[in-house]
């Protein structure tokens, strides 16, 4: 078949890769644990879904508007405004499948063939397919490790061309866990309003997930007016991934496009998500629940981190957020199991842990790092403790 052009700049993501091999695996019989996808391993909480079948039972399952139901885009305002200072209107806000298509309609929605859009390193494994599917041009920003995978203000203005149209990053970032702290931010608005051509796309999906004080979302500085889309979605902290909730709020134009936009594509979310969606960002009771999960997820990370720091090859700083380790592995490129095969990389070191201590990993390529791979702590203690023992006597048997 003679697919289009554009089709050869879709890749297919490597978390879903991974996850699809480690599932072919588990079909066979094999006992692998998954430490490759980011989905929290918690069911939604039971309010939420109670709102979801009240919605049903009431007849509540045609066809939304595009941007979204009014009372759920309502409890999104008053959220934003009560937790990161954004004052919206409800227009100024769509409701997408999930915030991937989120951030997916707002690239789409602003970027010509041509442009320039940074994306600071290490970033999400979809943002760099997204832009080159639109035709633009990513600008990988690379971040160090001395500085916790955070880009600095010096860092950022090095690399704006008059070329660059957008900026993209994820803070808390998956898959560094690092967060950008309200004086970071405050030093990159300052590079950035010097450019006031620059747009922003800021991706919270992970927001509700933080171990550090929570700091300012970019939107709320007054020099970002009406520059930045802010994404955010019910997928992480209130684990509803299957439910395919996200929203975007900025400016009005920005919008309205991508309410053209996806109303060519998808139309409207799922009415019930939506129903469920009212009550995850309202109630107490929803927020006792993201709570409980935030600490049993700090738990987690104390615990991997302990145990990843007895293999002296892994490298690695403790996360801020969301629920990943990121260790530097390149020690062990080189390396090799004795019987031929040898750890030229990120890639092999992860395919490696698959195939001989059946552990799905992440390789650090897909997201901007090749001298890493990323690890979830979003499973069950006792998989943890199995997982990291499992790589722990795959490293040591490599020579």
């Amino acid at each position: 078949m003679n697919l289009s052009n554009r089709m050869q700049r879709v890749v297919e993501s490597q978390t879903i890769a991974m996850t699809k091999k480690a599932r072919e695996l588990k079909d066979q019989g094999i006992d692998v644990i998954s430490l490759s996808i980011g989905e929290p391993d918690f069911d939604t909480p039971s309010i939420i879904c109670e709102a979801a079948k009240t919605a049903l039972d009431n007849g509540d399952t045609h066809y939304p508007p595009v941007l979204g139901t009014l009372a759920f885009r309502k409890s999104i305002q008053i959220k934003l405004l009560r937790d990161d200072n954004i004052n919206v209107e409800p227009s100024q806000i769509i409701v997408s499948n999930g915030a991937k298509q989120s951030i997916f309609n707002a690239v789409m929605t602003v970027v010509n063939p041509g442009d320039e859009v940074l994306i600071p390193a290490p970033f999400w494994v979809s943002y760099t397919s997204m832009v080159e599917y639109a035709g633009g041009i990513p600008i990988e920003v690379p971040a160090d490790y001395e500085n916790n995978y955070k880009v600095t203000a010096e860092q950022l203005r090095s690399h704006i061309s008059d070329k660059t149209k957008l900026m993209i990053f994820s803070s808390p970032c998956n898959p560094s866990g690092s967060v950008m702290s309200t004086e970071e931010l405050s030093e990159w608005v300052a590079v950035l309003a010097d450019y006031p051509q620059i747009l922003v796309i800021s991706d919270e999906i992970y927001q509700e997930i933080v171990y550090v004080d929570r700091p300012r979302s970019l939107a709320s500085f007054p020099e970002m007016h009406n520059r930045v889309a802010t994404v955010n979605g019910l997928s992480k902290g209130y684990a509803m991934t299957g439910w395919r909730i996200g929203y975007m709020a900025g400016p009005q134009e920005w919008i309205s496009a991508c309410e053209r936009y996806q109303g060519m594509i998808s139309s409207g979310a799922n009415t019930l998500g939506q129903a469920g969606g009212v009550i995850a960002l309202s109630s107490p009771e929803s927020k006792l629940e993201v709570a409980t999960m935030r600490i049993a997820f700090e738990r987690r990370r104390e615990l991997m981190g302990r145990l990843l720091s007895e293999i002296a090859t892994f490298k690695f700083k403790i996360p801020e957020g969301a629920f990943y380790y990121f260790p530097d592995v390149s020690e062990l490129f080189g390396k090799s199991n004795g019987n031929g095969f040898v750890i030229n990389n990120a890639d092999d070191l992860a395919l490696y842990f698959l195939e001989n201590a059946h552990v799905a990993t992440v390789s650090g390529s897909a997201f901007g790092a090749p001298k890493c791979i990323r690890l979830s702590y979003a499973t069950s203690e006792e998989q943890i403790i199995e997982a990291v023992s499992r790589i722990k006597q795959a490293v040591s048997q490599l020579i």
